[in-house]
This record gives C-alpha cells, structure tokens and sequence, in this order.
C-alpha cells in the first residue's frame, strides 16, 4: 500500500483566524469621510463573466492565473536599460527580462563568433566533433571487458564512444540525426518522442553482479509549447503526455543497447501506479537519479498536477522530490514524497508562502526542483542529510536519516535574477570537508539578456540555518581576446553545472571544475570556500553558420563530465566534445582505469 508523505507548512487557524480579524477591523475603523467610488459612466466596460476567472479551460492552470498578479517584466532596450559600458568596458546587466527565445544583441557586441581558445592550466586531449547533440548533453561511463564506455545522449539522440584511451576515442553507437550547417539528417517531432534515453545513472547490482542502468522519462521541456497560458491544446497534450512519466530500469549485459534488458517500468504518478502512458498525471522524472546502488533512489519529480505553483511560461509543474525503495531494482516501490511550501495549488498553506515569494507572478521563474536532492555522502553509507536546488523557491536542506518521513531542515534564498532559472544544481563535493555547498542556477537568455548568475557559496555547517558566505567570482577575460566582457563574445554566459550524477571516482577536494557556456571551462580552486578563485580554465573557440544551424549558436561548453579516477575533464560544445587533463587534477590516465566502473 503506497503512501504519501507530503513535506510542507500547516498555517493554524489561530493564525489565519488572527489575519482575518485584523484585516476586519481594519476595515471596520476606515474613516466615514472616505471618498466614495466614482460611479459608472455609458462608457464604462460591461462585466462578460466572472471577474477575475481566467478564460483558460485547465484547471489547475487556470487555479495558478487566478491566484498571481500579472507581473511580467516588461522588453528592456539595449544600450538604454543595460549594455556595454564606455567608460569601464564592463557590461551593465539587466535587472530583470522577461524569457525571450530569440538573441537580443547590444551595441558593442561582436558581429562575428569569436573562433579563438583560450587556456590555463587545462590541456586539450582531442576533439570529437558532432558527437552530441548541439543542444544538451546527459552523461554516464560504463566499463565492459577492459574497456571504458562514455555514453553522450539527449532525448532521440545516443551516442556511445569507446574511450579506453581519451586521445583516440571511437564511436561505436550511434543513433539520431547528423548535424550540419542545414540542421539534423533526421527529423525530430518533439511532440513524438517515445524511446528515448532520458537523464539516467548507471550502477553496480551486488545480487545481479551486473551493471543496471535507470532511466528517467519526463515531459519534454523544449519545442512543445511557448505560453502556456495561451496554448490549450498545447497544455493538454501534456496532460496526457503520450510517453512514460516515470523510469525505467534496465540490466546491462554489454555497453550496447541491444545488450540491455528491461526489468522495470514506473510511473511518478505514484497514486495511480498503473495509470497508463496518457492517463499519467504530473512531470516525470527529471534529469538523471541520484543513486549509489544501494537501498535508495531519489528523483525529481511533480507527483501528480496539484504541483502547479510556477511561472515558468512553458512548463506546468514544480517538481519535488520522490524517495524509492531499490531493493529489487525489477520491482521498485514507492517511499515517499518531498515538498516544499510553495508548491501545491489548492493548500492555502502552499499558496499563502507562494504569494509570499516575490517572484510570484513575474510569468518567467522556474519553481521547483530541476534535478533530485544532493547527497554529500550516500544514505546507505551513513548519509542523514541532502540539499535540494529549487529554483526560485531556494536551496533547501532535508533530514533523510528516516528516508519514509523526510523532514525539511531549513532553506535559504536570494534576491530574484530572471529570466533564466535560479538554483538549478547544488554541488556537494566540500561538504563533508568544509560544511560548504556551491549553488547557482544558470542563464537561458541569450546576449547576457536577463540578471547574471552567480554562484553562490551557502555556509551549511548547521543544515538549519544556512547562510551566504560568499560567490564565486565571475570569469576573467583571457588576455588577448578581442572583447572586454564575456558578453560580447554572444550566446550564453554564465555557470552551467559543476559534478553530474554519476562520475567515476570521488570528487576532488579543493578544486570544482564548472561548464560556463561562452566561457568555457571554469577550474575554481576552493580549498577555502568562503576565499574562492579561478585557478584554471579553458574556453574554446566558438562554433559559427558554416558548421551549424545560427539557432544552435553560441552555447559554447553546456555539459561538463568529469572521469575522478583517470583525471579526465570531458566538455560537450554545440559542435562536438573535447578531452581535457588539468595539473590541478593530477596526470591522465591514458588507458585503461585501475578499477572498473560503476564501482563494484
């Protein structure tokens, strides 16, 4: 019998019986001089209907515009309201920007993509090019007989290389289209997307005494819909979603597809275990789950379309997190369900802290959890507590030392920067160290058009009361390049993630390796988390119209994958992967790791 353990915060009804008194008395003592309303006029607007019902059909869409103020920011004009300042050759940054599709150029911008790398203390190994998608890029190694697998997926798009030796890798699967200047050989129908890859995690299987891979299947993010306010076939085609929102588990006998096995299907929709693909309520499973192998699996996820407290314009959730039990990884069993306040349409107290949170109604934020929750140290090996990244809700800290009732500890935020989405990752690598976790989220607007994404250095020595100690500093400009800020260089600038789910070895103390768009590979020495510095990077040349389509431009490193046990950066661009080895790493190893992987 499954059962739902929702985190959240109960208002009283003292509480709420003392609000509505003070708001009565208020209005009791008002003045009886007060003026009155100026009476209608012939030319006043009739009423059509009920006043403040949003003309939307969806329930739950229609619960979230009934509740919020319309707030969007509003178009800011380039070289007016932000821009490159003469004076210093810094750029201004936008204070806030609505989420825009399009490039937004400034003067002072490059007219050209700059074709020039730059490096410190990063060497290049190779070059892949074309190996991923020019979009996004999901990661795993496998090792099979001696050899070392990297897997580079994205929705339709696989490929597996042979990377036994980094410098000379080979393709050897590869499914999805070729991309060109013209775009990709294949087709590809967002709104028919069905055996996909999704974000996944591979792991060692003691009873199996083989590598077992779980894949997570979520509503797709892009290409289905721009305005969800303004699209109702479009909301409900993602209503009933016409693939799996869940995971699936599958037992891998060899590196290649065809070696795989399914043992096991599930839906996040946990109140309806067997609903079928299109009767399946909330999101899916976001990005890969973080598990270890042992007992344990945590996912993002929205459970069902309750969810809804979030303004992102072309997406309907906002993901929490789910705890499962992975005993028997061919039959999966619910434990239990994380929120946070501000979450769940139609629990006064849920929305009385989403009203509460000032990017409530600004039509741009992303709410919610975009991966599961960080853990410093594994549940199975004495692990009590994780940190959730969760967009404009914040960073939120959880005791899951009784995984089946989790509790919330305590969680921290910061003044709204959107567009883009906040609090997207948080890295843990320190933690255990230091008692510091790294948080950011990163930008989605092009041409530095929304607020700088910092990262945030959160003080959580007591996971109760966490704090902002310090930021990362933001990346210098290479000497010789031919712009004064990273902003010009055009695209994407700003931190991506640090540490996937998933990388052979063990982190490593003192330095955090961060993707960083435009500019590339960020190396922060943070020995002392509260004093950071760059210690190293590596920005590559960008790609431009001769390789790619101009709408996959501009992205530069969007995917980082780090190999701890042979001391291998992997950096996935628009146009192709690089292998990189670092000093601050330690020296390459150029075959064969002493320990296969996943750890056995």
């Amino acid at each position: 019998m499954f059962r739902k353990q929702t985190l959240g915060v109960s208002l009283s009804a003292t509480a709420v019986l003392a609000a509505l008194t003070m708001a009565l008395a208020a209005h009791a003592s008002a003045p009886e001089s007060a003026p009155a309303a100026p009476a209608a006029t012939p030319s006043d607007a009739q009423p059509t209907g009920t006043p403040g019902a949003p003309n939307v059909k969806d329930p739950y869409l229609a619960g979230w515009l009934r509740l919020t103020p319309d707030r969007e920011p509003k178009p800011l004009k380039a070289g007016v309201d932000y821009g490159m300042d003469p004076a210093t050759g810094k750029f201004i940054w936008p204070k806030a920007t609505p989420e825009v599709h399009t490039g937004q150029r400034f003067p002072g911008e490059l007219t050209s993509w700059d074709k020039k790398s730059y490096t410190k203390n990063v060497k290049v190994l190779a070059f892949y090019p074309g190996v991923n998608s020019p979009f996004h890029a999901w990661n795993n190694i496998a090792d099979f007989n001696g050899k070392r697998y990297l897997y580079i997926h994205d929705r339709d798009y696989l490929r597996i290389m042979d990377v036994t030796d980094p410098a000379h890798g080979k393709v050897v699967y590869a499914t999805g289209g070729v991309w060109g200047p013209k775009g990709s050989s294949e087709k590809f129908d967002p709104n028919n997307v069905h055996g996909y890859l999704g974000g996944a995690t591979i792991v060692w299987n003691k009873a199996l005494r083989k590598p077992i891979l779980v894949a997570s299947f979520e509503i797709g993010r892009y290409g289905l819909m721009t305005d969800k306010s303004k699209q109702p076939d479009k909301v409900a085609a993602q209503r009933h979603y016409n693939s799996l929102k869940g995971f699936k588990v599958f037992e891998m006998n060899g590196p290649l597809p065809s070696d795989w096995k399914l043992i096991a299907t599930r839906t996040t929709d946990y109140q309806h275990p067997n609903a079928p693909v299109g009767q399946q309520q909330g999101s899916g499973s976001l990005d890969s789950p973080e598990f270890y192998g042992g007992k344990y699996m945590i996912l993002s996820s929205a459970p069902d379309d309750s969810y809804a407290l979030t303004e992102y314009p072309n997406y309907l959730y906002s993901p929490g997190y789910q705890v499962w039990d992975m005993s028997n990884p061919a039959n999966p069993k619910f434990v239990s369900q994380i929120s946070v306040p501000g979450q769940i349409l139609g629990n006064a107290a849920h929305e009385q802290a989403y009203l509460q949170n000032p990017r409530a109604g600004n039509r741009t934020s992303w709410m919610g959890s975009r991966m599961p929750i960080f853990l410093p140290k594994p549940l199975e090996q004495g692990g009590k507590v994780g940190f959730g990244a969760m967009g404009g809700l914040g960073l939120w800290s959880f005791d899951l030392s009784d995984p089946a009732h989790p509790k919330v500890l305590g969680n921290v935020n910061t003044a709204p920067s959107f567009a883009g989405t906040e609090y997207d990752n948080a890295d843990v690598s320190q933690y255990e160290r230091t008692g510091y976790v790294l948080t950011s989220g990163y930008p989605m607007n092009r041409d530095c058009y929304e607020p700088y994404k910092d990262i945030f250095v959160v003080d959580a020595r007591n996971p109760a009361k966490m704090k902002v100690a310090a930021k990362l500093p933001e990346p210098e400009v290479p000497e010789g390049a031919p712009f004064t800020s990273f902003c010009q260089r055009g695209g994407n600038f700003g931190p991506k993630r640090s540490n996937s789910i998933g990388q052979p070895g063990t982190w490593r103390q003192g330095i955090v390796p961060y993707s960083f768009y435009n500019a590339g590979v960020q190396i922060f020495d943070v020995k002392d988390p509260a004093k950071p510095r760059i210690a190293g990077y590596f920005v590559p040349g960008l790609a431009d119209e001769t390789e790619l389509p101009v709408y996959t431009l501009g992205k530069g490193v969007f995917a980082m994958y780090t190999e701890y046990d042979r001391n291998i950066m992997w950096a996935f661009t628009e146009n192709g992967a690089y292998a990189l080895s670092s000093p601050l790493l330690g020296e390459p190893v150029m075959g064969e790791p002493a320990k296969p992987w996943p750890a056995r």
